[in-house]
């Protein structure tokens, strides 16, 4: 086999050419998402509301509602209510996520095993990117094409909020919009990905991407460009790799993004572990405009 058959051979199948398109949705519209969850702080929220769509799938299964409607209405009130709850109690927001994403979780996995239905847990937890249709692909990025524009058109003031809510409600921002809107962004993108990636590793996704992005530059726009390739370029990579190793693609592709935090972490040159010329100063830890 000539080396141009090996590199081209795994997208010569329609389901690969399947999986490398909605791969590629979610990881722009997660990538660009997750700067603003690592600036918020809220890489917690993200886990939460991704296991806390599982009674939603469950409960629209019964109804007859597409299962991605379900998903979307219980993370939102998953979303909602933790923030609802951070605001009129004196719990940390920490330890009511973690109350509220758990209550779900259970409840979810209660009637995944109560309840028959046709659905398969394993695809539910991790995906089934191999499997999707071009239906399916329509109709993520139905879901994640508008999250995707908005998180970029809306960036400067909602990078604004995610750093400091006090000063973003100072110079005039709706800072509750902003807020119940930025969870509203998460539950989407969220629900766009179960299909591909599953409820388990989407959370890397929304983490991985930013992180890294924050450790390259100080600069937001920069950080989130950074962020949207680095995450369209493990896709790729990871979907290839896959084929190539017989691997599940959304594990691979999850592993290539840690690899990728793991050398920023190490070489960044401002704030790599290992960077040459260490400055004696503490670094800004928010990226500038």
């Amino acid at each position: 086999m000539s080396l141009l058959s090996w590199l081209s051979e795994p997208f010569s199948f329609d389901f690969m050419r399947q999986a490398l398109v909605i791969g590629l949705l979610v990881a722009a519209g997660a990538g660009a998402l997750s700067c603003l969850l690592v600036l918020k702080g809220w890489s917690l929220m993200g886990d939460a509301v991704s296991h806390a769509v599982l009674p939603g799938i469950v409960l629209a299964y019964l109804a007859g509602l597409p299962l991605l409607l379900g998903a979307f209405a219980t993370g939102l009130l998953c979303a909602v209510s933790t923030g609802w709850l951070t605001e009129n109690s004196r719990l940390k927001e920490d330890t009511v996520m973690g109350i509220v994403f758990s209550a779900l979780f259970a409840l979810g996995v209660f009637l995944f095993t109560k309840i028959e239905t046709g659905l398969h847990l394993d695809h539910v937890l991790f995906g089934d990117l191999l499997g999707v249709s071009w239906k399916d692909v329509g109709l993520t990025a139905t879901l994640i094409v508008p999250a995707f524009l908005v998180v970029v058109l809306k960036r400067r003031d909602l990078m604004v909020f995610a750093f400091d809510p006090q000063h973003a409600g100072v110079v005039g921002l709706r800072t509750r919009w902003l807020h119940y809107g930025l969870l509203a962004l998460l539950s989407l993108v969220i629900v766009a990905a179960i299909e591909a990636v599953g409820i388990i590793l989407v959370i890397a996704l929304l983490i991985a991407p930013g992180a890294t992005g924050w450790m390259l530059t100080q600069r937001f726009d920069i950080m989130m460009l950074l962020a949207i390739v680095m995450a369209l370029i493990s896709t790729v990579l990871g979907l290839f790799a896959s084929y190539h190793l017989d691997a599940a693609p959304p594990p691979t592709i999850v592993v290539l993004m840690t690899l990728m935090f793991l050398l920023s972490f190490l070489f960044a040159p401002r704030r790599g572990l290992l960077r040459a010329n260490a400055p004696s100063s503490v670094h800004s830890s928010v990226p500038r405009r």
